[in-house]
């Protein structure tokens, strides 16, 4: 996988760019920011996404663990989902 990455850093750039995105989007962000405060973050996001893209490409597994990262959120997202309708349920 290690290889491929290298043979394709635009794509793996993205793939770092759309992990980081959704990291932040879930985590980060508290409320709905101005337009031009939400473009300078997502400029710094992009700007980051080259330091991880450099990593990456030199051997550390920044795409694996950004993947793991993402997939951990939505195992939560899935058990806060089915713990919300357990409790519906229960009211009715």
């Amino acid at each position: 996988m290690r290889e491929w990455f290298l043979d394709h850093p635009w794509i793996t750039y993205l793939i770092i760019f759309v992990l980081i995105t959704y990291v932040y989007n879930k985590v980060f962000r508290a409320r709905k920011l101005p337009l031009l405060k939400d473009l300078i973050i997502y400029l710094l996001l992009a700007l980051g996404s080259i330091m991880l893209l450099f990593f990456q490409l030199a051997g550390l597994p920044i795409v694996p663990s950004l993947s793991i990262a993402v997939i951990l959120m939505l195992i939560v997202r899935i058990r806060y989902f089915i713990q919300e309708r357990q409790t519906k349920t229960r009211k009715e």
